[in-house]
């Protein structure tokens, strides 16, 4: 597994590709060279990993049993390892994470389900719905792997454990998925969860000249 470090100094951010993409896609697409100015002045360090889209959740040719269990592996990578390099690499555990399109998903599945690792989630453009993946199929490791699900049935020791995390969610107005993005903005206020909304007025959104202009604004 690939991972990609920006910066020595500052806040640690955690970045995902979008759909299938790799380590290298956020430089790639421009983002990193968006944060450039606050990477070289210290304010943030970057990594950015890779994912298991392919062998998970987009892997048609496989049982939706197996595609969730792949990404149940993903997310121990992602907590058990990637996790704690990033914290004692930057010295900090004030983890940010960052996505946009699916890798919102990545970025809030993983602050949700583990919020003692993260303190801040920003996701762009993104889906909080897996069924879309599962071709009818549902169990707990898909259950628990489902924002919206999950969080509907949050109890109020969960809420309290997520209260602190800052959660961004964004798109234009004319995204695809701008309903997911209300909807779950939407499921987060009516469980007491702070969170910060923004639709985007008179735009599409859904691309990476939006999401390194509005990153800015949301980290560190």
């Amino acid at each position: 597994m690939e991972i990609v470090w920006y910066g020595h100094w500052g806040r640690p951010v955690l970045a995902f590709p979008t759909s299938l993409g790799n380590a290298w896609q956020n430089e790639d697409r421009g983002l990193i060279g968006g944060l450039a100015g606050k990477i070289d002045s210290g304010e943030i360090q970057v990594c950015c990993v890779s994912s298991v889209d392919g062998e998970s959740w987009y892997n048609r040719g496989a049982h939706p049993g197996w595609r969730a269990q792949r990404h149940d592996q993903y997310d121990r990578y992602l907590t058990d390892e990637v996790v704690p390099f990033v914290r004692d690499k930057a010295r900090r555990d004030d983890l940010v994470t960052f996505g946009a399109s699916f890798g919102a998903y990545h970025a809030v599945n993983v602050a949700l389900r583990h919020p003692e690792l993260v303190s801040r989630v920003v996701a762009f453009s993104g889906m909080y719905d897996i069924h879309r993946f599962l071709d009818g199929y549902w169990d707990d490791t898909c259950y628990f792997h489902c924002p919206t699900a999950y969080v509907a049935n949050y109890d109020g020791s969960w809420v309290d454990r997520v209260r602190h995390l800052g959660i961004v969610l964004a798109t234009g107005e004319h995204d695809h998925l701008v309903e997911d993005t209300r909807g779950f903005a939407g499921l987060l206020t009516a469980k007491g969860i702070p969170c910060h909304c923004e639709i985007w007025p008179h735009v599409f959104g859904h691309d990476w000249p939006w999401w390194t202009e509005h990153l800015t604004r949301f980290v560190p």
